[in-house]
């Protein structure tokens, strides 16, 4: 029963939902709570008040965590084992990925070698993820981080950091005024 829910809930989502306006078109009342709807269908677990923005992917969405009061950003894209905390916002076309594919063997074609084993994405609590901001497999981000618009995260980031940069470094953290040397 719970996968016909789910099948029946990503079709609502891919083929309806997912158009539906963002604040503040007329109507994004209709359109967070459709797909807050759809997400506690499919997600593994969906807290209350999540916000799910215009075209926002997370393929089957079946190994996401997404905690109270959280947003995953307009045409954003999750991947699977995912897991989101309390009160994160998500500027738009974040990309948040737990899987890559092997490229090590030069003798043979990339799209040949497969995918790596899946490397969960834990993001911590009250974490502020800029627009368009990469987040890579195995990261995990400390609560209270802020990731800059435009960032490759590659590595952890602890908690109260404030990233950005592709590689992603620590500038400073939360409550402080001058850069991190």
């Amino acid at each position: 029963m719970r996968k016909t829910k789910r099948a029946i809930a990503l079709f609502l989502y891919y083929a309806v939902a997912w158009r539906l306006p963002t604040q503040p078109m007329p109507g994004w009342r209709l359109g967070y709570a459709f797909r807050r709807l759809l997400a506690r269908w499919i997600f593994k677990s969906c807290g209350s008040g999540v916000i799910i923005k215009q075209k926002a992917y997370f393929g089957s969405g079946k190994d996401i965590v997404i905690g109270d009061r959280s947003q995953i950003g307009y045409r954003s894209r999750i991947d699977h084992d995912v897991v989101i905390g309390r009160d994160v916002i998500m500027g738009p076309e974040v990309v948040i990925m737990s899987s890559s594919h092997a490229f090590d063997g030069p003798s043979l074609p990339i799209n040949q070698q497969g995918e790596l084993a899946r490397r969960p994405v834990l993001i911590g609590d009250d974490v502020w993820i800029g627009t368009r901001a990469i987040i890579l497999p195995g990261v995990v981000i400390g609560a209270g981080a802020v990731i800059g618009a435009g960032s490759v995260v590659t590595k952890d980031v602890p908690p109260l950091a404030v990233v950005c940069g592709a590689a992603a470094k620590v500038m400073r953290r939360r409550g402080e005024r001058n850069f991190v040397s």
